[in-house]
């Protein structure tokens, strides 16, 4: 399953030994690191359960007991999520489930309050792991769901899916577990050797089941998996020009009554009749919980419980929630939707942002405030680990959520990257800096594409097991 190391692309260290007095006394070798003995070991995948069997349960039992030295002297919530996670993983094998699910709970507690994106992702998808061993499938398929960011390294979106795959198959999903495994493969693009020969062995087992029982039930969406609800789609009535709700299934819920319809986000959505100027806010069932006599000319839609609204369409906008309390006072010229906790506004011309309570995080100094990432999306804020993209005099640079500068806005171009930032000169050649702002990879490709492959061969030793 490859290394456990859970880090940015390691800086390689050398250390120049200094004069000798005599012959170097021979010293003990230092013990083992439980860490990366438990990377190396050769997990076995059984045929017929899916499951991972060590082939040597004595040393994954003494492995388990150097996790637990760790952890007696591990004080920060990294360590202690990483050192838990990974202990619950060599429960889990030994078949100690009740045991590694109160070691993947705990683990999944601490890697939330680092607030860094994969470190959650491997918690919840470990503590998964060991819900699909003991026959919880539902909150299992909800954390490999919950954890599967689009943000994360390509290599470990495909590790997820592919466990996703096998609860998916424990289940009698055989379509939805195929799906997993399939979306592995193309994450990794057949270049991953372990996965393919894993994918086969899965494949093999789910073709035995299927010609036994069939392929079970037809897959679910991410959103019945997450049990997001599903909220009425606006339709409009040409007849009436007219603007109203249906469901999932079609059939009208609220009616053609409205000269302007947003569509719903977290329950809840604006809407304009055809007599007045101003918007109102409805909830599922159409009923009116912000009035249009508020007199809100613009309206954007609820994030994170918070909506922006403007009195007079053009500026001054202020935040309030759905009991039409505002809890941003006005005085913003644009403001973009909350997302993880803050929202990118511009204020006398300059771009920054604030959290839920108002305070401003960022200073609102900057021409641009908005992020490009790897996959080709743009964020109009932040991305899951707290960065964002700044720019200034045409130079970018990025601050994370406290408002410090991790770099200075000093390039033409800047995109996040998983693990890095991607960077270009003004000569227009790639390289790339790590998640501290140091250099990584020199500036002298050609494309992107160069730069976040030569990241891939970094990483080649940081695959986790999971």
């Amino acid at each position: 399953m490859g290394p456990t190391n859970e880090g940015d692309p390691a800086d390689a260290r050398t250390e120049e030994a200094g004069p000798e007095a005599g012959p170097p006394a021979p010293e003990p070798a230092p013990p083992a690191d439980p860490e990366q003995v438990l990377s190396v070991v050769g997990w076995r995948l059984h045929p017929g359960t899916l499951r991972e069997e060590a082939p040597d349960p004595d040393e994954l039992r003494r492995i388990r007991d150097g996790l637990t030295g760790k952890l007696d002297t591990a004080l920060d919530n990294r360590s202690r999520a990483r050192l838990l996670s990974l202990r619950s993983v060599a429960s889990r094998v030994l078949g100690d489930l009740d045991d590694a699910v109160a070691d993947a709970r705990l683990a999944v507690t601490y890697a939330e309050a680092t607030g860094e994106l994969r470190r959650t992702a491997l918690a919840r998808a470990r503590l998964a792991e060991v819900l699909r061993w003991r026959g919880e499938h539902a909150e299992a398929d909800r954390l490999f769901a919950e954890a599967n960011s689009s943000e994360l390294p390509d290599r470990l979106r495909a590790l997820l899916h592919e466990h996703a795959g096998r609860s998916c198959f424990d289940q009698g999903r055989l379509t939805e577990a195929c799906l997993h495994f399939e979306r592995a493969l193309d994450l990794r693009q057949g270049e991953d050797g372990p996965l393919n020969a894993r994918t086969v062995v899965a494949l093999d087992a789910v073709a035995e089941r299927a010609a036994n029982g069939g392929f079970g039930p037809a897959p679910r969406s991410r959103e019945q998996v997450l049990g997001t609800p599903r909220y009425p789609v606006a339709t409009f009535d040409e007849e009436q020009q007219l603007w109203g709700y249906a469901d999932a299934d079609g059939e009208l819920v609220i009616g053609h009554r409205y000269a302007e319809a947003q569509p719903f986000s977290e329950g809840l959505a604006w809407v304009r009749r055809p007599e007045a100027s101003r918007w109102a806010l409805i909830d599922t069932t159409g009923a009116a919980l912000i009035e249009a006599n508020n007199g809100y000319r613009a309206v954007g839609r609820f994030s994170e419980g918070l909506s922006w609204v403007s009195m007079d369409g053009k500026g001054r906008w202020m935040a309030v929630d759905q009991m039409n309390i505002v809890k941003i006072p006005p005085g913003y010229e644009e403001a973009r939707p909350f997302r993880n906790g803050l929202a990118a506004v511009r204020q006398n011309g300059g771009w920054g942002a604030v959290d839920r309570t108002g305070t401003v995080v960022v200073p609102t100094r900057y021409h641009g405030l908005g992020t490009s990432l790897a996959d080709g999306r743009h964020l109009d804020g932040f991305t899951s680990d707290g960065l964002a993209v700044v720019e200034l005099a045409g130079r970018r640079g990025v601050v994370d959520r406290s408002g410090r500068v991790v770099v200075a806005p000093a390039y033409p171009t800047l995109v996040v990257h998983p693990v890095a930032f991607l960077i270009t000169t003004e000569s227009g050649r790639w390289g790339a800096l790590d998640r501290r702002g140091e250099p990584l990879i020199d500036p002298v490709h050609r494309g992107r594409a160069e730069v976040t492959a030569e990241i891939d061969r970094l990483l080649t030793d940081a695959s986790p097991v999971l």
